[in-house]
Formats: C-alpha cells, structure tokens, sequence
C-alpha cells in the first residue's frame, strides 16, 4: 500500500480519535458564541496572508520561494489543527469548524488569493501558466475534509453516543495510538521531502518558523482580547498556524509545473509542528496548573 493511501488513512483514524471526545453540544456551543469563530476566519482568511507577505519583504525571499510562502498562507488550514487542539485539551470543535469552513471558502478566495500573487510578484516567471489555476482541484479539496476530516469525526461522536461506556475504555488506547499516527506523519513527511528541506532549510526555515510564531500569536492575542476563553484562543491560534500544505505542494508542482514553487510549503510543513506542539505543552502546563491552584484552594 503506497504512501499516498496510508497517510490519509492514518489522519482519518486521528480524526476518529477526535470524535470521540466530541458532543453535538460543543459544536453548538460554537456557534452560539460566534465571536471565537468569526476572529478565527478573519485569522485564517485575511492576517495569514497579510503575515506571510510582510515575512517575505522582511526576509527578502527569491521570487519563487517567496511566491510559494504566499501560495501556502493562501490555503485553508490543515486537518491536523483539530487534533493537536485536542491534544492541548482546547475547544477542539472550534477548531473543526474552522476547518471546514474556512477550507469551504478557499473555493472562492484560495484561486483569488493566488492569482492576486501571480499578478503581483509572478510576472514574466509564469507567463500564461497563471491560467491553469483555472484547474483548481475543487473536488479533491471538498472529498478531501469530507473524507479524511469531517466522516471520521462524525463516526467517532457516533460510536460515543450508541456506545458510551465501550467508548470510555477504549478511548485512552485510541488516543495514544493517534498521537503515534500523528507521529509518524511528521516523520514521513520529513522522510518523503527530506532533500528539499535539508537542501532549503537555511534559506527558508527561518522565514517558515517566523510566520508560523507571528500567525499563532495573532491568532491567540485576538481572540484573548476579544475576551474569549483560553481553549478557544489555543484553538484559533493552531488553525491560523496549521496551514494545508499538500494543496499548496499540488497547486505548485501540478497546476504550475514549477516545483520551486513549493518549497516553502515543503518546509513549512515541518516547521509548523515545532510551533502547534509547542502550544500543545504550553496548554497542558497551563492547565495542570490552573487544577493544582484549585485543589490547593
């Protein structure tokens, strides 16, 4: 069985996973407090992009590798945000939401966005190859979430409402055998890659590491500010800093035929789990705390 079919059965059972912990009432609860939500569309949708181009003019990326950062800050987030929010013991339906939504909207602004860098930065480099964006892969984008994300979860919440108590004790196991999923993900996304990102990590890893800090700090200090919860800040904050790089990596190599072009989606498909389990640590710690100081009371 090809990588290609193993990765995308591997994020569907981490999915599952995530479904488990999750209720019809907390995807309620989502919108009828929409504040988190709308900020994190904003978030996703418009600072993203806004952040990657002042990452790109500050770090003074060749066109073509600033060009890819631009392409990746123009897709919607990644699958992987709504488990590593649930790792952090966040608002893990939040982040699904946003997931769908905002991967759902980039039918309409993902070619906008891409053809407003094509126009800006690409002239003369792409020529009437900035066209074929015409292609976008608007079924595969939708069978994707539909598949990998949005089933899986339902099937989760499903088996915990018509078995709670099995649910309960397989849970833990489950869990843990996600994480290692989650794990091996990483490596094989580092493993398939490895010469472009051994070969471009210099060059672009710190511009990568620089977006993915400013964008999920954006992303938290916004909603804090809007007086949010804590779990719905870490959950806006992973969905702006977890962008779906395999759409990026696709548009690149595929509809522009220009594999330098997707570099820095590469790249920061790596880079982007330092800063996502980084908050995961952070949250956890915060949490144990806030339980030790109410104990202590």
């Amino acid at each position: 069985m090809s990588i290609d079919v193993l990765l995308p059965a591997a994020l569907a059972f981490i999915m599952f996973s995530v479904g488990l912990a999750l209720q019809g009432a907390d995807f309620r609860r989502v919108f009828a407090r929409p504040r988190a939500l709308l900020i994190g569309l904003v978030g996703q949708l418009v600072l993203v992009p806004l952040a990657a181009l002042a990452v790109v003019l500050a770090f003074e990326l060749p066109p073509l590798l600033g060009m890819g950062l631009m392409v990746l800050a123009a897709c919607p987030g990644g699958a992987s945000s709504g488990f590593l929010t649930h790792l952090a013991r966040a608002n893990a339906a939040l982040s699904l939401s946003l997931t769908v939504i905002s991967s759902l909207a980039a039918l309409l602004t993902f070619p906008l966005l891409v053809k407003a860098v094509l126009a800006v930065f690409g002239d003369g480099v792409f020529g009437a190859d900035g066209g074929v964006l015409a292609e976008l892969p608007v079924g595969r984008l939708i069978g994707s979430v539909l598949v990998v994300t949005t089933l899986p979860i339902v099937a989760g919440m499903l088996l915990r409402r018509r078995a709670p108590a099995f649910t309960v004790r397989a849970e833990p196991g489950i869990a843990r055998v996600a994480t290692l999923f989650f794990a091996a993900i990483v490596v094989a996304t580092f493993v398939s890659h490895q010469h472009t990102i051994l070969a471009n990590l210099l060059s672009v890893g710190p511009a990568t590491l620089v977006l993915n800090f400013a964008v999920m700090g954006l992303g938290y200090g916004l909603v804090t500010l809007a007086g949010a919860e804590r779990r719905d800040a870490v959950a806006v904050a992973m969905e702006c800093g977890l962008q779906n790089a395999g759409l990026a990596i696709f548009v690149a190599i595929v509809l522009l035929r220009q594999p330098e072009l997707a570099v820095g989606a590469v790249v920061y498909a790596l880079t982007m789990n330092f800063g996502a389990l980084g908050l995961v640590f952070v949250a956890r710690r915060r949490e144990a705390a806030g339980v030790l100081a109410t104990h202590g009371e």
